[in-house]
């Protein structure tokens, strides 16, 4: 139903389109503020120090970050996800966040809880981000959590940050770590996160910890993959509520689940964008190849998404490994290959990041997709799998 007066248009947005071409410009945008962390987390992959100076000159200015949210807010933007680093590192912090609240661009702050202050409540109860606000506590006890963080009194200091949320009905959602040694931890975890995380869902428990995009330190990312889950431990945590698991694939199987094929960007890279602390425009907040990313400085964001992401994101995959591989298993979206894990992990676009594989192997064999002796690239009958996994869950639902 559509309603006019000499003044205003009233629509009824359940009836009609909002976006004319099925959508905003810009999808989505994530702002890294900066790279600087007060913490200094055994897993984390960008954390620089939070008082390196050079740093801190190089970031972007108050100014630069407001005109970019001017160019979402222009583009259709309606949410953007303000990170880091640590983004209350910014003295500037609240100065951008109410410039993205009052552009009316909801805000998911993705933040550690320990610089939360009385002065942010204030700013957080009188005008709300919008979105919860994302936290990761790195363990249930000072000794657990400061084992990861490495900074004394990041313990207490996350928890009492956590409190003044709860306390003042902010809402929150609690995600969390998994580091060898803390298996231990993940009920308790869970029990304290659903009881606080809005609608009662907890946030996810990273495993796979990402290498340094940068490609800057390679005896950090050394230690960053000696970190991870097995495929066999990603496996029992993923499944610990084995239904609910076995539910969830079938619903993505049924979708989703198929080869590839050999185009690289076939995620949605492009759609939206991510920010990083210096102004460079990346196609998502993974990707960090210098060749797909674009200066802010010397252009806008619809100019990146109408010229320079189109022309770099056509690429298509060369690596023979990858063709004989990636591009013919059924396999992806149950495995997380994709160009920014393939960067990360190799310094190409395509080359097949083995661990992804593994992970996603062990879990298709335990769903009964592949048998104990085969390899995804391998079946050729991958569609009945697919449906008979389906089919075999839904009467298990059933009955």
């Amino acid at each position: 139903m559509t309603t006019s007066t000499t003044y205003i248009v009233r629509k009824n947005l359940n009836k009609e389109r909002l976006w004319q071409n099925g959508g905003p410009k810009l999808a989505r945008l994530d702002i890294e503020l900066t790279e600087r962390c007060n913490n200094n987390c055994v897993h984390c992959y960008i954390n620089q120090p939070q008082g390196q100076q050079d740093l801190i000159e190089e970031e972007m200015s108050t100014e630069m970050v407001k005109d970019i949210l001017e160019q979402a807010a222009t583009l259709g933007c309606l949410s953007v996800r303000l990170t880091g680093g640590e983004p209350l590192l910014r003295p500037d912090f609240a100065e951008i966040y109410l410039y993205a609240r009052r552009k009316g661009i909801k805000v998911v702050l993705f933040s550690n809880a320990t610089l939360i202050t009385a002065e942010l409540i204030t700013l957080f109860k009188k005008y709300p981000p919008g979105e919860p606000i994302e936290i990761t506590l790195y363990g249930m006890k000072e000794q657990s959590y400061e084992a990861v963080s490495r900074v004394k009194g990041s313990f207490a200091a996350a928890m009492q940050g956590i409190s003044l949320l709860i306390e003042n009905h902010i809402p929150i959602v609690l995600k969390s770590i998994r580091l060898p040694g803390s298996d231990e931890e993940i009920d308790e975890f869970r029990h304290f996160a659903e009881k606080h995380s809005v609608n009662g869902k907890a946030g996810g428990i990273s495993m796979d910890f990402n290498l340094r995009g940068r490609r800057d330190n390679e005896q950090k990312n050394t230690r960053i993959s000696r970190l991870r889950a097995t495929p066999q431990q990603t496996l029992a945590i993923l499944s610990r509520d084995e239904d609910g698991y076995r539910k969830g694939q079938q619903q993505f199987a049924e979708k989703f689940m198929r080869p590839g094929g050999v185009d690289l960007f076939n995620c949605g890279c492009g759609k939206g964008g991510s920010v990083d602390a210096y102004g460079k425009l990346q196609p998502c907040l993974l990707m960090r190849h210098p060749d797909l990313v674009y200066d802010l400085k010397n252009g806008t964001i619809q100019e990146a998404l109408d010229h320079y992401f189109p022309k770099v994101l056509q690429q298509q995959a060369q690596d023979p490994l990858y063709l004989e591989r990636c591009a013919i298993c059924f396999l992806k979206g149950l495995c997380n290959q994709c160009p920014a894990w393939s960067w990360m992990e190799n310094g190409t676009l395509d080359t097949p990041v083995q661990y992804l594989c593994d992970v996603a192997h062990e879990q298709a064999r335990f769903l009964g997709l592949i048998n104990a002796d085969e390899k995804a690239w391998q079946v050729e009958n991958w569609q009945e799998r697919i449906h008979s996994f389906v089919n075999n869950q839904n009467n298990n639902n059933n009955d």
